[in-house]
């Protein structure tokens, strides 16, 4: 039986969180993701639903409204945390389709508990959606749901999309269910990826576990002319005005300059802001920098690096080791180059509001983004976002998606250790005038680019493929030009 709701979104989780108010009370408050902000006023204006845990495990509570959007809460029992979420999403997809940074876990159990809570996502989105309704589902939790939507509901309109890179065939092909997996994305009419390359592989995956007619992009589920699916790139991108607005307001410019005073109002201010995460080059970029101190290349009483890492995972073995790991090389640098006046590296393990994310933007003099593998990395975007006066240089890693749209960044291989410090350097010392001609361009990429069109060009483009009911656009009336 259809529901009500024309547009509906499938995600992990929900786009609001539930807080505990300072009378004891509970309520729901809009997420801060770049995902929420993109979708929030399509769902509006079209009275949308959004499937998704509510972030606890337990009984989900009952549909309720929060921010204009109808939430529909998916309950997971603690051992579906566990081997769904925890375990076959994050200790087996996650490192796979990070090019096996790490070693991925393969367990029936955690793939049964997969299977049957994609299941549930699907049941409940099928109950929500309106007579070819459009089905927006997101990422690699969900990779079952549109195959299930579509047995279900076969009237439906469905995307996917996946937030994450997806592997070469060969690294892909570890996995024991990669042929489930496929038929799963193959339930949508458009599956869209951050990068060209992530399509590429996508489609070429087709190709070799099913066997499926696959070319530039379009695969053909039945070589004698039946439906088709179109897999390509649609690189996500953040609120440029929202962001650039803020840093423009006079508390965040006042928080700017007296972070650089707390860190002893040095030269050079560096900065790295990550979720502690393997993948993202951490390790990596301390060890530039204490080479860099190491050879007196800097000095601790010019330069200091801020390391921002949100906590992540802390109940997985691998990221419980990578803290420790990280605090060493922290408390290593820091007592061989540090004086009493110059600590060489600030490590802050806390989760930033925006306001304060923001003000150390604006007090960077360089932006570190060295992961060894992103499906995009939006912190690059935001550093750039942040930059209204045009200043400050990024150092972007080659392996992110962020990098195939800011040529005019410093692009690095963080592996290559001697190259990273050299660009580095480089950074430290460029001049005002080539920082900011660098800084304009990369501006006006996000600026045109922001997170909006994206929504927008993925249900343009999924309305043209499945020949969906129009879907009315994001209002850009007050967009930057």
């Amino acid at each position: 039986m259809a529901g009500d709701y024309d547009l509906v979104v499938v995600a992990n989780r929900l786009p609001v969180d539930r807080v505990t108010e300072a009378d004891g009370t509970t309520a729901w408050r809009r997420s801060p993701g770049g995902l929420v902000t993109a979708l929030e006023p399509v769902m509006q204006r079209e009275d949308g639903a959004w499937v998704g845990w509510a972030g606890s495990p337990g009984d989900p509570p009952e549909p309720f409204d929060a921010e204009g959007v109808r939430c529909v809460p998916i309950g997971l029992s603690e051992t579906e945390v566990e081997e769904y979420y925890e375990g076959f999403s994050n200790g087996t997809l996650w490192p796979l389709y990070h090019d096996v940074i790490v070693a991925p876990d393969y367990h029936r159990r955690w793939w049964e508990s997969y299977v049957r809570v994609n299941r549930r996502f699907a049941e409940r989105a099928a109950e929500q959606a309106a007579e070819r309704a459009t089905v927006w589902v997101q990422d690699y939790q969900l990779q079952l749901v549109p195959q299930m939507l579509r047995e279900l509901r076969p009237d439906l309109h469905i995307g996917f999309f996946n937030h994450i890179p997806f592997p070469p065939f060969e690294i892909f092909a570890q996995l024991p269910w990669r042929a489930a997996i496929i038929d799963g994305l193959l339930g949508a009419d458009l599956v869209g990826f951050q990068r060209a390359a992530d399509a590429a592989n996508f489609t070429r995956a087709c190709r070799r576990a099913k066997g499926l007619p696959a070319r530039s992009g379009r695969i053909r589920l039945d070589a004698e002319g039946g439906r088709e699916v179109r897999a390509a790139s649609f690189p996500i991108s953040i609120d440029f005005r929202a962001l650039s607005d803020l840093a423009q307001t006079e508390g965040v410019k006042a928080r700017a300059a007296e972070i650089r005073r707390d860190l002893g109002d040095p030269q050079f201010v560096l900065l790295g802001i990550d979720r502690l995460d393997y993948t993202k080059g951490i390790p990596h970029r301390l060890k530039a920098f204490e080479e860099l101190l190491a050879d007196e290349k800097v000095q601790a009483s010019e330069a200091a690096l801020v390391q921002v890492a949100t906590p992540s995972r802390e109940r997985v073995e691998q990221y419980v080791q990578l803290r420790q790991d990280v605090e060493v090389i922290v408390g290593r640098i820091n007592g061989t180059h540090s004086t009493i006046a110059h600590r060489a590296v600030h490590y802050l393990h806390h989760s930033y509001d925006k306001e304060e994310m923001a003000a150390l933007f604006l007090a960077a003099d360089v932006m570190l983004v060295t992961a060894l593998r992103d499906g995009m990395n939006l912190v690059a975007k935001e550093y750039v976002a942040a930059r209204h006066d045009e200043r400050g240089v990024l150092v972007l890693s080659e392996f992110t998606g962020a990098a195939d749209e800011f040529g005019q960044a410093l692009l690095v291989n963080p592996h290559d250790i001697d190259g990273l410090k050299e660009t580095v350097v480089r950074a430290l010392r460029m001049s005002p005038r080539e920082a900011g001609r660098r800084m304009r361009a990369l501006r006006r990429r996000v600026q045109e680019h922001d997170v909006q069109r994206w929504a927008t060009t993925f249900l343009q483009a999924l309305e043209e493929h499945a020949g969906t009911r129009g879907i009315e656009s994001v209002d850009r009336a007050e967009d930057p030009a």
